[in-house]
């Protein structure tokens, strides 16, 4: 027996037990007479005490060649201990140790294996299966799982189904791009990797299952940032005979119920607001709502005078930073050049400070008057102390920009809390996007994505004003969820691929059999797909979704401990049939 408790389960009510735990040492501390040694394992730390007086001399030796991370089993007493530890939960007990083995020693370790590493990330990545030793990351991946759990006790509950689908599946040249696996058996043909399992998911609605969900793996060969990784994983939801609002309550009771079980906070309100509201009032489609600096547009109350910055912009648009007028002219000189960074990209900011004496100082005193001035605090709702910030310029561009330093004045002003869980549902998305590069209109969410029914006539003479029957969850300033009410008849998808560009036979060459089992009584069917990964960061209080993943990739795409990907033997190649010109 390898033990008999774990090294974080013992208590004063189990003094005078005999008992065996195994796991690794944290650290030894040699006094001579007496050793002392933690032991830690993933439930907790127990001190040993071997005592040249109470302990079998052999022990003792044994004792003194412990290294850090020796794995090893221990039998002996528990007993009290004489200097109490309040910090742990063990740290009123210690074991005497009368048996040690040791099960296998260990090298020194490149980094300390500790909460407070001096590891850095690169190493850490490298000996990941050293760093999920760390309680940081060890608690990270059992937060993981608490949270997978109580969604498929949720979703459970509600009668959802998990049915698994493929990962072997059929390249499509919508979204971003497939990871592809070529196949042996059929020469020069390849399977891809799901981005996600849409089109299962509505056959599995055409064949009765009418609530599925899965905690599913998905893949994307993007260009990654904080929040992305290669791989990732989707809490994956379909519901047939369903509208959009039958498919807003059951998520917005999970996330409800997410929230207060995990957080203990209780979320009454899942407020709405449009996509065309979200990008105007906030310059993008995840607005953060915890907080206001709620965007105030100018155009009518900055473009009448001869400031030739603001007359040649498409928009000129500001916000107001509570308390902003305090800064110093270093400070909103160091806030200039942060918006001007490539990252952001605005070529300069004007300011006004709105003075507690009700007057106005702003950067360009030049061109307006005081009434003008007192105009612009009135439209971004700026009060006596605040700084009202404004940028103008291109109105995508400048919306995106002004968005970036809205969040950057929030984090700096601690207006960000992470215990704060405020939900948005943002609906009535552009069902189409213009992509200037291939000069033709893309699906904004997916090809199968059901335009509301009133606005199917604009197809032919307006497409770029046709909204969709979707919508995106919000929390926190990250999009957790996306989903739509799907096209459910052939010919609706049909007229959709005709739009994003498909002739008839590309359409059936890609998709023919989604369409064809819409021929077969396919239900009206909607759903959603959280991203479980940063939905878990978010709850666990981050925003980086790393740590919540065993294994992660680094930002260029490596797994750095395995170093993959890696080039393959050329027999293997041989039996793919693959080429490769190096």
């Amino acid at each position: 027996m390898y033990r008999s408790h774990s090294c974080g389960e013992l208590r004063a009510s189990d003094i005078n037990k005999e008992v065996t735990i195994s796991g690794w040492v944290q650290k030894s501390r040699d006094k001579g007479f007496m050793i002392w040694v933690d032991l830690r394992d993933r439930y907790g730390i127990t001190q040993l005490i071997f005592d040249e007086q109470r302990t079998p001399k052999d022990v003792v030796e044994k004792a003194k060649t412990l290294g850090r991370e020796f794995v090893i089993k221990v039998t002996g007493t528990v007993i009290e201990r004489e200097s109490k530890n309040k910090n742990i939960p063990t740290g009123e007990i210690e074991i005497l140790v009368k048996e040690l083995s040791i099960l296998n020693e260990a090298l020194v370790p490149p980094f300390t294996i500790e909460d407070e590493t001096d590891g850095g990330e690169d190493i850490r990545m490298k000996y990941r299966y050293l760093d999920i030793r760390r309680n940081p990351v060890k608690n990270s991946l059992m937060f993981r799982h608490q949270v997978a759990m109580k969604v498929r006790n949720y979703l459970s509950e509600e009668g959802f189904i998990e049915v698994e689908t493929p990962y072997l599946i059929k390249s499509t040249p919508e979204g971003a791009r497939d990871f592809v696996v070529p196949s042996r058996m059929n020469e020069g043909q390849f399977y891809a990797l799901p981005q996600s399992p849409q089109t299962f998911k509505q056959l599995l609605m055409v064949g009765g299952m009418d609530k599925y969900f899965q905690i599913v793996k998905c893949f994307r060969d993007e260009d990654l940032r904080a929040d992305r990784q290669p791989e990732f994983t989707q809490i994956d939801c379909e519901m047939a005979f369903v509208e959009q609002e039958d498919i807003l309550h059951i998520f917005e009771g999970l996330t409800h119920h997410l929230i207060k079980d995990i957080k203990g906070v209780e979320i009454n309100e899942f407020p709405r607001m449009t996509y065309d509201e979200a990008v105007r009032t906030y310059g993008n489609d995840k607005p953060d709502i915890r907080f206001g600096m709620k965007f105030g547009e100018l155009n009518e109350v900055a473009q009448h005078k001869d400031f030739k910055v603001f007359n040649d912009a498409e928009l000129v648009v500001g916000i107001a930073v509570p308390g902003g007028a305090s800064y110093t002219r270093k400070e909103i000189d160091k806030l200039i050049d942060w918006v001007k960074r490539p990252q952001v990209g605005a070529l300069g900011m004007v300011y006004v400070k709105c003075n507690d004496d009700g007057t106005y100082k702003s950067s360009v005193d030049k061109f307006y008057d005081q009434e003008d001035l007192a105009k612009w605090a009135k439209s971004t709702g700026a009060k006596a102390g605040d700084l009202i910030c404004i940028l103008s310029g291109q109105t995508n561009k400048v919306r995106s920009q002004l968005s970036a330093l809205r969040m950057e004045l929030a984090e700096r002003l601690g207006l960000r809390n992470p215990e704060e869980f405020a939900p948005l549902w943002v609906v009535d998305f552009p069902l189409l996007e213009w992509d200037e590069e291939t000069e033709r209109y893309h699906a904004m969410h997916h090809p199968f994505t059901s335009p509301k029914p009133e606005d199917i006539p604009l197809l032919d003479t307006k497409p770029g004003d046709v909204r969709a029957n979707a919508y995106d969850l919000v929390l926190n300033g990250n999009e957790i969820g996306g989903g739509s009410i799907r096209i459910h008849d052939k010919e609706t998808q049909a007229l959709m691929f005709d739009h994003l560009g498909f002739t008839p036979e590309e359409a059936k060459a890609q998709f023919g059999f989604l369409m064809d089992a819409f021929q077969y009584g396919a239900p009206p069917h909607g759903g959603i797909a959280f991203g479980f990964d940063r939905l878990v960061a978010i709850l666990g209080g981050q925003e980086t979704i790393r740590d919540f993943i065993a294994f992660p990739k680094n930002n260029s795409g490596r797994d750095v401990m395995i170093d993959a990907p890696a080039n393959i033997d050329e027999e293997q190649l041989k039996e793919l049939n693959i080429k490769l010109d190096l």
